[in-house]
């Protein structure tokens, strides 16, 4: 699915240069749940956003299915990001749009005829619990509720893998659950793949399959999530395992 090779971002700042990414290389297979974990700072969002094709590297390749997405043309790059479904970090809803008009949104950015722009919103807001919230307002919305139609707005033109940014940071724990859960049933319904940025232990715990651990922009360990918890390896794993290990 992705394949990431020796990706490195370089940011300016004034007279300074910073390595958010540094030499990156991750391998992420058809529907795996994978987890991108490490301490605030250390380069999991600015991956996220290479992944997504929000920012661009400046070296290293990204691989989707074989395809050097770092080398295509403008117009097939559309065709790719119509690939890659991101739930971002704070929900980014359209505050003036309804739950409904937001799940939409990116149908009607592709010119999506109005009937199937219903009929998959109808199916979006059955999937993640929300078909009597359908006229309402995010304003007007419970965090877990935001989060739900975040998820289905990502789903709406069925990407093949869905990024998310810290999905359960600002969630309570029984609500946390609620949205691993949901994330495991899309998994398993759809076959999407999934990539989860988090500095929570308990979310890679509860729902991944595979783990990827980066710390001061490189990664230090990766692998099936119960091999690299049982024995790390890391001085980082060992800390965020004894910052809080419980499953949630």
């Amino acid at each position: 699915m992705f394949k990431i090779e020796n990706l490195t971002r370089i940011y300016n700042t004034g007279n300074t240069q910073v390595k958010a990414l540094d030499g990156v290389s991750i391998d992420i297979d058809t529907a795996d749940i994978f987890g991108i974990i490490g301490m605030s700072g250390a380069g999991k969002s600015t991956l996220l956003r290479c992944m997504g094709m929000l920012d661009r590297p400046d070296e290293g390749s990204i691989e989707i299915d074989g395809v050097d997405v770092l080398s295509v043309t403008p117009r097939q790059l559309i065709e790719v990001r119509k690939q890659i479904g991101t739930v971002f970090q704070g929900y980014n809803l359209l505050m003036q749009k309804t739950v409904a008009k937001n799940i939409a949104f990116p149908l009607e950015l592709s010119n999506t005829p109005k009937e199937d722009i219903h009929k998959r919103v109808t199916e979006l807001l059955e999937l993640v619990g929300l078909s009597d919230k359908a006229q309402s307002y995010p304003s007007q919305l419970s965090g877990g509720q935001k989060q739900r139609v975040a998820i289905a707005r990502a789903l709406a033109v069925n990407p093949k893998v869905l990024l998310c940014d810290e999905p359960t940071s600002a969630l309570d724990p029984l609500t946390t659950r609620s949205i691993l859960s949901l994330l495991k049933e899309i998994n398993q319904k759809y076959s999407v793949t999934i990539v989860i940025i988090t500095h929570e232990i308990g979310v890679v715990r509860s729902i991944c399959n595979k783990v990827a651990v980066i710390d001061n922009s490189v990664v230090v360990e990766q692998g099936e999530t119960k091999a690299v918890f049982e024995s790390p390896r890391s001085p980082v794993t060992r800390q965020l395992l004894n910052m809080g290990g419980d499953t949630l």
